[in-house]
């Protein structure tokens, strides 16, 4: 089955209606390497569709979003950020002085799931987050102080 023929059954499974725009967002979403933004989704909309609009992609966004095919998450840039699901879920901690960007394992978060549902009976959305911090080396280099 190619890209294209996939792309549009996970539309239909979703039960959204395929629509060229739908269909063209989602596949710049399969085929990005990492998260984008709306912007970023735009620009490469308009190489196919050149009268589409921001409002375009923000709608389909937010219907692709509660369909669970992508995730939408604040990666600290000002906007947000928009990455095809993958099977698995999956996070990001991310140095707020260099910028480093570093996977973060689902299972750190799932345990903190499962104790949130029993301490508290809340069920809490813990599929793709993005947490900020310091990295190793600049909390070394904050650490030690000037020379």
């Amino acid at each position: 089955m190619s890209c294209e023929t996939e792309t549009a059954a996970v539309l239909r499974e979703s039960g959204q209606r395929l629509t060229p725009q739908r269909l063209a967002i989602l596949s710049i979403l399969r085929h990005a390497e990492g998260h984008v933004t709306a912007a970023e989704i735009l620009e490469r909309m308009r190489e196919a569709y050149p009268y589409v609009d921001i409002s375009t992609v923000y709608r389909t966004m937010s219907a692709f979003k509660e369909q669970n095919l992508v995730s939408e998450t604040d990666m600290g840039t000002g906007e947000y950020s928009y990455e095809w699901i993958m099977t698995e879920p999956h996070h990001h901690l991310i140095c707020r002085e260099c910028g480093r960007e570093v996977s973060l394992d689902h299972k750190y978060l799932h345990t903190i799931g499962r104790r949130l549902l029993k301490d508290y009976k809340f069920r809490a959305e813990l599929d793709h987050l993005a947490i900020f911090g310091l990295c190793q080396a600049c909390d070394e280099k904050m650490t030690a102080g000037p020379d």
